[in-house]
């Protein structure tokens, strides 16, 4: 390895020693009792919270994904995707978070959001319980095996490292501080993370900005792809044997497509996935008083803005300085890494690089925490033990650990290897299983078990239905799955809520006082 390389290593390296040092600091106080492990014993504030559940939410998909899609195609569909999720933000935190941090509380103090669906619907057979754990189990295994493939593309592309090898060394690092330090270590590792990762995306962003010419010439070059640079339209890349034409240095496309209402509307609906995403709603269980959340919001949706434009704005300007040397979509998510070992020094590279680990293990660490608790305190001592002792929950739950890790690894080294599609499905499975449930739980006292269950089933069932058939008739069924799930699933609530007995006047009582309460 060059002295560049070693550099580099060494300022990536300090890093993941930060983190597992948080692990082992916090190790003691988390493993305390289940509330402490899980919920943080509802302590966190609002910087944490904040940061917490931005840098959980966003994961690698921020850094590769997104910045790979506007390399590649241009401003359409990453910028209406970003939107979409920038508005998802704001109405989670202002509509959604204060609610639940109350109502779960109230529902006999859910630590977890089964566990909440359980207990808000008095669900004595723990159907919703069951349900809910299965389905985090499915989709999260998805979405922490693109975490992954995160891990393994940055070291596999900035050191020429082993891919599986990579992405095998990215689960057991990962599952050693979440191991200890449960969500107390998860929540400060996030808050240095997402400071760690907006700061990352506006230095490769400026530098690189200046780099390239400055708007005039950055403008210059992408005028001669068609439909790069328009908001209602897509560029399409003219593929050989599935690479990107290049003649003379200059990569080919076609005459490009129109993005019009139906897909805008189709890839904006990535923000309806806020209201259903575990990691993100337990973050506002999790905070210490309801008093504080409107703080939480105005940090997080500020973060949102600025990384956001700033991970598009990346491809867009690495398309410009670099237009032929990334030609696969996949490739192309390997920018950020790209232009951050050609601006910076070695050990400043590796400290920025440090961005995208950051990105990758902040989802990474929630989502095996959020299976772990499902799995451990929802299935085992739910359903099939109830008097297990807390010792006893919480070592099923490093065990539930070690087996998502399992199936996240192989997801990784044998799946799709773009990040931004990988993301996109589990993102699909969890927005329309748990969304509109979520919604409704919290606003409509007339929902009722029946419909909770039929909804939550409809909505995942969906997913996969619509992406692996319906979709594959075009025209108006090629939409994001995301969008019509959500709409079944909650056109299903409703109306077996209006068919089916009203819910009895104890889980009434406790909606009125939901809707007042302050903690």
């Amino acid at each position: 390895m060059v002295i560049g390389s070693v550099q580099t290593l060494i300022g990536i390296g300090g890093y993941l020693v930060l983190i597992i040092i948080l692990g082992l600091w916090y190790a003691r106080r988390s493993n305390s009792t289940l509330e402490e492990y899980f919920l943080a014993r509802r302590g966190f504030g609002p910087w944490v919270a904040a940061m917490s559940a931005e840098a959980s939410d966003m994961s690698g998909w921020l850094l590769m994904g997104l910045p790979g899609v506007a390399y590649f195609t241009g401003y359409g569909e990453a910028f209406w995707t970003a939107l979409g999720l920038f508005i998802g933000t704001w109405i989670n935190w202002a509509v959604v978070a204060k609610r639940l941090r109350s109502y779960s509380q109230i529902a006999d103090n859910a630590i977890t959001l089964p566990e909440f669906f359980s207990k808000r619907f008095h669900d004595n057979k723990r159907i919703l319980l069951s349900l809910s754990a299965l389905i985090c189990l499915v989709f999260f295994s998805i979405y922490v095996g693109a975490q992954l493939i995160t891990f393994g593309k940055l070291f596999s592309y900035t050191f020429g490292a082993n891919m599986t090898v990579m992405v095998i060394l990215g689960a057991v690092i990962v599952l050693f501080y979440t191991l200890l330090g449960g969500i107390w270590a998860v929540g400060m590792s996030d808050l240095i993370q997402g400071l760690l990762m907006v700061s990352a995306l506006v230095l490769v962003l400026g530098v690189g900005f200046v780099t390239a010419g400055g708007i005039t010439t950055i403008a210059a070059n992408l005028s001669a792809f068609p439909r790069f640079t328009d908001f209602f339209g897509i560029a399409t890349p003219k593929m050989v044997n599935g690479v990107q034409e290049v003649i003379n240095g200059v990569p080919q496309f076609g005459a490009g497509a129109n993005y019009g209402f139906l897909v805008t509307v189709s890839t904006m609906a990535w923000g309806l996935g806020y209201f259903g995403m575990p990691q993100v709603l337990v973050r506002f269980m999790a905070i210490k008083k309801t008093s504080m959340i409107k703080s939480s919001r105005n940090i997080a949706v500020i973060w949102c803005f600025i990384a956001q434009a700033a991970a598009v704005l990346i491809g867009i300007v690495g398309r410009s300085y670099l237009p032929s040397l990334l030609t696969t979509a996949g490739d192309a998510e390997n920018i950020f890494i790209l232009l951050t070992t050609r601006f910076f020094p070695p050990l400043l590279a590796g400290i920025v690089l440090s961005g995208i680990l950051a990105a990758s293990m902040s989802t990474c660490d929630s989502q095996m925490l959020i299976v772990a608790s499902s799995l451990a305190n929802d299935l085992f001592r739910g359903v099939f033990k109830k008097d297990a002792s807390e010792a006893a929950v919480l070592w099923v739950a490093r065990a539930a650990m070690l087996i998502v890790a399992g199936f996240a690894v192989a997801i990784a080294i044998t799946g799709n290897q773009s990040i931004f599609r990988v993301v996109s499905y589990a993102w699909a499975g969890f927005g329309a299983s748990f969304g509109p449930l979520v919604l409704f739980s919290l606003f409509w006292k007339r929902t009722t078990f029946p419909a909770a269950v039929a909804g939550m089933l409809t909505g995942g069932i969906m997913v996969i239905v619509w992406k692996n058939l319906i979709s594959k008739a075009g025209g108006i069924f090629a939409v994001y799955e995301l969008l019509p799930a959500f709409i079944l699933s909650a056109l299903v609530i409703v109306v077996v809520s209006l068919v089916t007995d009203k819910p009895s006047s104890e889980i009434e009582k406790e909606f009125e006082e939901a809707k007042t309460a302050e903690f």
